[in-house]
């Protein structure tokens, strides 16, 4: 019981500290990346699972270092960067490895993907032998994100 409040107590601080933006913003935004192409046609199925995560403004820089765990609680990697694709996505720049997230190479992982657990996000979306698969992270044409910019995050629960 005294976990839960806590992870709730630091999950609600989190929530607090952000400003986010009213339902109608939210479904503003959506509209707008959806018409202008921002999300492809396959990721509608995980927008729409993401938008039923809550999702709530948090700071670029609460993000950094964050630890992102699979379903048994197993560190896949920490958050290095917060990236903006040139379609206009949010991707978490994680460096995944086999031991624990340590010396790994980076990957980038959707926005959508995981869920905020107090101080650590949870990949609901991806499994560990995605992250494998996924290709490593290149920069390009991707814009990273300053500390002091916001993005949207679901809630997660468990």
């Amino acid at each position: 019981m005294r976990k839960s409040a806590s992870i709730l107590f630091t999950a609600l601080a989190l929530v607090v500290t952000a400003a986010p933006a009213t339902p109608g913003e939210r479904a503003f935004v959506i509209a707008q990346q959806m018409s202008t192409g921002a999300y492809a046609k396959d990721d509608d199925s995980l927008q729409v699972k993401f938008n039923r995560r809550f999702p709530q403004e948090v700071k670029v820089g609460h993000l950094i270092g964050m630890p992102v765990l699979d379903d048994s609680d197993v560190t896949l990697g920490h958050v290095q960067k917060v990236a903006r694709t040139p379609k206009g996505r949010i991707e978490l720049i994680v460096s995944y490895s086999k031991w624990f997230g340590w010396f790994g190479r980076q990957v980038a992982v959707p926005i959508e993907a995981v869920a905020i657990l107090a101080r650590q996000l949870d990949s609901v979306e991806m499994k560990p032998d995605e992250y494998e698969k996924a290709p490593t992270w290149s920069q390009g044409e991707s814009q990273i994100l300053s500390e002091s910019d916001s993005v949207r995050v679901a809630l997660g629960r468990r």
